[in-house]
């Protein structure tokens, strides 16, 4: 895991969402995070310099074009299952956030879905080197509290590939549980391709209080 005082940025020039935010919140010393649904036109100049980067090898663009990236990013957002949000700290993007039914996805082949379950994926942005106290902390906490803002939700279900050991350690910093390894079936469709990945099973239930949130200290 990155250390406290680390921040990240976009390698692109900053534009304004073009959709509204679905969620925010106001950390007193902080900033600011808005979750905002994925607009693939507008966004994907921010997520191709993203994903080709090797550090998000296991995300599976690192070849990718950015006409590829933003094709991918508008089937996502026609599903009624699926959903891509960009976070951004005031302006800033700093990461990529995903869910999902997992009845409608190939994990639902690995493992008995429970209602109230949803499928997790999260990217954070690029490191730099300008301090941000507080930040994995508080952005954690901000994940926990927008993936289960629904009632419905009881439950958080990840795989990270199981070669991704910085993808494990955040899920442990988040909470999650290890359940074993599962592999994914390889999914081969005119619209879609995804090879078959060995991942790590993990699960996050409701808390019975979300964290609240907290002012950070300069």
């Amino acid at each position: 895991m990155r250390p406290e005082s680390t921040t990240l940025a976009s390698p692109v020039p900053l534009t304004p969402p073009s959709r509204a935010d679905v969620y925010t919140e106001t950390v007193e010393g902080f900033g600011t995070l808005r979750f905002t649904p994925v607009d693939p036109a507008a966004d994907c100049a921010v997520l191709h310099a993203w994903v080709v980067q090797e550090r998000a090898q296991f995300w599976g663009m690192n070849g990718a074009s950015r006409e590829l990236v933003q094709e991918i990013y508008e089937d996502v957002d026609r599903r009624d299952t699926h959903h891509a949000f960009l976070v951004r700290l005031d302006d800033e993007p700093v990461a990529l956030f995903q869910t999902y039914e997992p009845t409608e996805d190939r994990i639902s082949e690995c493992y008995q879905v429970q209602e109230g379950d949803i499928g997790v994926h999260l990217m954070l942005a690029p490191v730099t080197d300008r301090p941000r106290p507080g930040f994995s902390r508080t952005l954690v906490d901000a994940l926990i509290r927008f993936t289960f803002r629904d009632p419905a939700v009881r439950r958080a279900v990840a795989e990270p590939d199981a070669r991704n050991e910085k993808a494990v350690a955040l899920l442990n910093r988040l909470g999650f549980v290890r359940q074993g390894e599962i592999t994914l079936p390889e999914i081969d469709l005119p619209e879609v391709y995804l090879p078959a990945k060995r991942a790590v099973l993990a699960y996050l239930d409701r808390p019975a209080v979300l964290p609240p949130v907290v002012a950070v200290q300069p």
